[in-house]
């Protein structure tokens, strides 16, 4: 057998493959996308995936594949080519493209482990141990053997390697890799006869064992009828021990008795959490207007000369009951359906609307869901061409599709859809446009406010372009009222934070009858603690950042990194007890609506509320059935959501979208205010929105006050134009950090002056961000503009080039450097 070796991507950092020679028995099985299990370094095991299979022997000497993890692949060729192309257009590596792609419990890895040595008597160490360093060991006598990662948690002794590596060098604890397997299959009971269907009188000799139970002859006969194991033509089938006792009314003892008696057997079997779909209809399709029949029409026939299409409808015009003919017609052609939606609120309530109409042939699938489902999810699209419809948030941009027909980002402008932290930064509407090109599949993109590099393309004829200017059913848009917080407070109109105009319009909408939304994109009870004697403001310990109040848990706790404490009873710094908490969070303004609206019901939705996968769908059904009537909300509020009863949206400080230095804030201020105005009157009765802020001349409220995107539009791509910000470039933020501060700016120095050696004027910076600290990191940007039609692997190239000849810089090399490709 001749020699074979392959090419693997391994879950790390890495800008190039690894290869890997293939032992001989593995060879008929392993195959582009295989999963495998390799050594990498001295000690560590991963899981790779196989990008080529070549015999072509490496100059150095390679390792043997320990495993091929499957009979199949796990990840279809289209995906690698996929994969690929997100890395080199966002300047990251294929490794972190696949540990973001593949669900946890796909990628086994080795974990460290750390016991005490066999031969280690406490009364014999060999050095003095430090208060830590017992700790470390107590732990280690009552646990036997724990991860790191766990030890660290149970000892709360943080950078624990360092407590612990004096010890592995006086012998005292051992240290061993073994690799974790995640994912947890679900598995269910089933009950097996013990007869073949060659021992007809064996059967007869089970009946007769259970003729004096009644319970116990139902089950054997229900038994014969969910197996079809009278049916000579057909394989038994395996039979569940619930399904059986619903369909005999057999209890658990019934059956165990029979098991007693050798006539049944109990197993367990792996099952998919998602069952395969069935054909099967569900409601009739949604009816459209005469509006929606003709623009449904026009993106049809715009499909035969573009493969990508905007829809520009208005808020409540009903794109949703567009979007699910379009996507039964791709069903019915036997191919499958993308539908992207930039927050997984969104998904709870418009997986109701979907699934009544195509029953289970819709998949959800995000991030909230538990590793286990996203595998289950995984492997039974792997294992079916069969038409189907996956909803999801970004994330669902990375599931093997097999036979991919249609790609609809709804709300197409929203950030949300733009990935941060970690690598790779995408953003999942480009790589979805990407995703259905490869697949020859066609787009669809959706949204009142257009970001302007999409409606730039499609007036420029690249997308196709279709407008809906009106509301489903002939509804009026709403009124937008502008409020000048700062002549309500001259007059003293403001309680708290509602000026008198909102509270009346509050208290008119909630005595008709009808619900209220609040919105404030700030979460906790207060942003500001300060002591009123010597002015005292509590700071994350590790980020450049104060710390916001959460009352209900009693935390100060920072919005960046996650650290929190307990709110001091009085100032640290004086010992005065005149600690003060200013500004509104989510929680502050539920809890004010409480006390003021009295008998009314108030709703919280912020991260805060929504932390487990249920949460959504509990805040949202309770608002759509009325059992709430005011929801305060965060951003999540703004998009999308579809409430019939919501007459008033109260936008409680504007000013917090507005004036942040980035040339996109203005664009996500109007798309955020015209977006949350439009979830007020969606139905017969006209809404109203009133807006609050300290400057009521600032030129997007007034576009937002006359809902006129297209104004809006001309006005900010002509300053994008002056200021050749993207659709006319392409910018590139270069973010380089370090444990030390001057270290930070020394290095980002000698960084921004190598790449304008190669880029010249292109290059801007380096400053420090708005926030320039971040989990004990201090930060430095660098923004390169490029051309609109640049070639983005040779600018790849070339950073990597300039990062490359100043590597050996000690700055450079103790600092991580890492880029954003079309920041949102």
């Amino acid at each position: 057998m001749a020699d074979l070796f392959a090419d693997v991507i391994l879950p790390l950092p890495l800008y190039s493959s690894f290869t890997y020679s293939v032992p001989d028995y593995m060879q008929p099985d392993i195959q582009t996308g295989s999963r495998v299990l390799v050594q990498f370094g001295r000690k560590k095991f991963y899981t790779a995936i196989v990008e080529k299979v070549h015999t072509v022997k490496p100059e150095y000497e390679v390792k043997p594949i320990m495993a091929v993890m499957d009979p199949q692949p796990v990840v279809r060729y289209p995906q690698l080519n996929f994969w690929r192309w997100i890395a080199d257009y966002y300047l990251c590596s294929p490794g972190e493209v696949y540990k973001a792609a593949v669900p946890t419990g796909l990628k086994p890895e080795s974990e460290t482990f750390v016991s005490l040595n066999a031969d280690y008597e406490p009364s014999d160490t060999p050095v003095k141990l430090t208060e830590r360093q017992e700790l470390v060991v107590a732990a280690l006598m009552e646990k036997k053997r724990e991860k790191i990662s766990e030890l660290e948690n149970y000892t709360k002794i943080k950078s624990i390697p360092s407590v612990i590596a004096p010890l592995l060098e006086a012998g005292i604890i051992e240290i061993d890799e073994h690799v974790v397997e995640r994912y947890r299959p679900r598995t269910v009971r089933c009950v097996r006869l013990n007869v073949s269907r060659n021992e007809k009188e064996k059967l007869h000799e089970f009946f007769g064992m259970v003729t004096r139970s009644r319970a116990q002859e139902r089950a054997l006969v229900a038994y014969l009828d969910l197996s079809r194991w009278m049916q000579p033509n057909k394989e038994p089938e395996d039979v569940e021990r619930d399904a059986l006792m619903k369909a005999s009314g057999a209890s658990p003892g019934v059956l165990r008795a029979m098991a007693d008696k050798g006539i049944f057997t109990f197993y367990k079997k792996s099952v998919n959490r998602f069952a395969s779909v069935s054909k099967s209809e569900g409601a009739p399709l949604p009816s459209l207007s005469e509006s929606q029949r003709e623009v449904s029409g026009a993106i049809d026939r715009l499909w035969r000369e573009k493969n990508t299409v905007l829809l520009h409808g208005v808020t409540g015009s009903g794109k949703t009951e567009i979007y699910i003919r379009l996507m039964d017609s791709v069903l019915r052609n036997g191919s499958q359906v993308l539908y992207l939606v930039p927050e997984i609120s969104l998904t709870t309530q418009l997986t109701d609307r979907i699934r009544k109409v195509f029953g289970d042939r819709l998949l959800v699938y995000h991030s909230k869901f538990s590793d286990s489902e996203r595998v289950d999810i995984w492997k039974r699209m792997l294992s079916s061409k069969e038409p189907i419809i996956v909803l999801g948030a970004r994330s669902a941009v990375f599931l093997p599709f097999a036979r991919l027909g249609l790609v609809v980002v709804d709300e197409e402008h929203e950030s949300s859809y733009k990935q941060y932290d970690p690598a790779p930064r995408y953003n999942a509407r480009d790589a979805a446009l990407l995703l259905a090109s490869m697949h020859g599949a066609k787009s669809l993109l959706g949204s009142a406010t257009p970001s302007v590099e999409t409606y730039y393309k499609a007036l420029n004829g690249k997308y196709g372009l279709v407008t809906l200017s009106e509301r489903f059913e002939g509804a009026s848009l709403p009124d937008v009222e502008i409020i000048d917080m700062k002549e309500m407070r001259k007059k003293k109109e403001v309680s708290g934070i509602l000026s008198a105009t909102l509270a009346k319009a509050t208290m008119e909408v909630l005595k008709g009858g009808k619900q209220a939304i609040m919105f404030q994109n700030r979460r906790g009870f207060a942003p500001v603690v300060v002591c009123n004697q010597c002015g005292w403001v509590p700071k994350c310990n590790n980020c450049d950042v104060s710390m916001v109040y959460h009352r209900h848990s009693g935390l100060l706790r920072c919005h960046y990194c996650g650290y929190s404490v307990p709110l001091p009873p009085v100032c640290p710094a004086c010992g005065g007890n005149s600690l003060e908490v200013y500004g509104y969070g989510t929680e502050r303004i539920a809890d004010e609506l409480h006390e003021r609206f009295e008998g009314y019901r108030v709703a919280r939705m912020d991260l805060d509320t929504t932390r487990n996968k249920d949460a959504y769908q509990e805040i949202i059904d309770e608002f759509a059935r009325h059992e709430t009537d005011i929801l305060v909300g965060t951003q999540m509020v703004t998009k999308g959501l579809d409430f019939a009863n919501v007459n008033l949206v109260g936008v409680l400080n504007a000013d917090t979208l507005l004036n942040f230095p980035d040339f996109r804030s203005n664009e996500r201020a109007f798309n955020m205010l015209e977006q949350v105005a439009g979830r007020a009157g969606r139905r017969q009765d006209k809404g109203k929105v009133i807006i609050q802020t300290t400057n009521p001349k600032e030129p997007v409220l007034a576009f937002v006050k006359a809902h006129d995107y297209k104004g809006y539009y001309e006005s900010e791509i002509a300053d994008r134009r002056k200021f050749a910000y993207p659709p006319f470039t392409r910018v590139i933020n270069v973010y380089l950090k370090n444990k030390d501060s001057a270290t930070a700016d020394a290095a980002a120095v000698t960084l921004a002056l190598a790449l304008r050696q190669v880029f010249g004027e292109r290059v801007l910076g380096p400053e420090k961000p708005f926030v320039s600290r971040v989990a004990t990191w201090y930060l430095q940007s660098i923004m390169l503009k490029v051309e609109a039609n640049a070639s983005m692997p040779k600018v790849k190239a070339a950073i990597r080039a300039v990062y490359e000849r100043i590597a050996t810089d000690p700055r450079i090399k103790s600092s991580i450097i890492y880029y954003d490709v079309d920041p949102a």
